[in-house]
């Protein structure tokens, strides 16, 4: 009896000791400082906030800041940044397609409604016939002012391109102001404006040329856009601890109040 309880004893001290070891094997492997890749404009502000909450977990954040939506996915497929937070998921998934990236979502950040800015008109009612109406050239971004334009009324889309969310001017069957279609590089639309009558603008890019979505924007979707951003890493970090961490400290009731505070709808929390 003495023998067995002795041996039941140095059984479970056995076990205590490997199941700590591997504890601190888990966190040692862990990573203390991340490197997020971010777009230029709003996403800074917020994870400035984000950067304090995660460092009272002991997370240090280093931010990179693109001006290019092509940058940051091969930045962090290379390795070169543990994570980014700049795209919805139709964006991903295209690159992931087109680029051989392995790259997943790990948790949702905000939505950031898409808007059409005028430098020549003050309502889209004063759209002219024939005006020049520019739009990004990448696929799920293009695809998303297309929608914007139908849902203004302006033109009608093909059902299996909306459907399929593939939509390009190809599938456009129906344009009644005879608009002419301008894909540009997202970069280069606030830059276009002199250029355009309207032009669909991301957010970011909007609020770096001045523009807000709530004064100047004469389209704009709905705050219940499907095209929530997320942070994203490489499929073979997406259950280690520090994304974990990451996206806890960027989904915190901190962060939230802040977007909620100091954007008031141009910016609404995904989470």
């Amino acid at each position: 009896m003495h023998t067995n309880f002795r041996r039941r004893t140095l059984a479970f001290a056995t076990l205590a000791v490997a199941l700590f070891a591997g504890s601190s094997a888990a966190l040692a492997q862990d990573k203390n400082t991340v490197k997020v890749g971010v777009s230029v404009g709003s996403a800074e502000q917020v994870f400035e906030v984000v950067k304090k909450v995660a460092a009272k977990d002991g997370l240090n954040i280093q931010l990179v800041v693109f001006n290019d939506y092509q940058l940051p996915n091969a930045a962090l497929a290379s390795g070169d940044l543990d994570a980014n937070a700049f795209q919805h998921q139709p964006f991903l998934d295209n690159q992931n397609k087109a680029r051989g990236f392995d790259i997943v979502p790990v948790g949702l950040t905000i939505t950031a409604p898409l808007g059409f800015y005028s430098r020549k008109i003050k309502s889209i009612d004063q759209l002219p016939e024939g005006a020049s109406v520019g739009i990004q050239n990448d696929p799920s971004n293009g695809n998303r002012a297309l929608l914007l334009l139908q849902s203004a009324g302006l033109i009608t889309l093909k059902p299996e391109a909306v459907k399929n969310n593939t939509a390009t001017p190809l599938d456009v069957v129906s344009n009644p102001k005879k608009l002419k279609l301008v894909p540009l590089d997202a970069a280069q639309l606030p830059r276009s404006l002199d250029d355009l009558a309207i032009a669909a603008i991301n957010n970011d890019y909007a609020e770096k040329a001045g523009l807000s979505l709530n004064k100047d924007a004469v389209i704009k979707e709905s705050a219940k856009s499907p095209y929530a951003n997320l942070i994203a890493v490489r499929r073979a970090d997406k259950d280690k601890p520090w994304a974990k961490r990451l996206v806890a400290a960027y989904q915190s009731a901190e962060v939230k109040s802040f977007i909620e505070t100091q954007f008031k709808g141009s910016l609404v929390p995904a989470f």
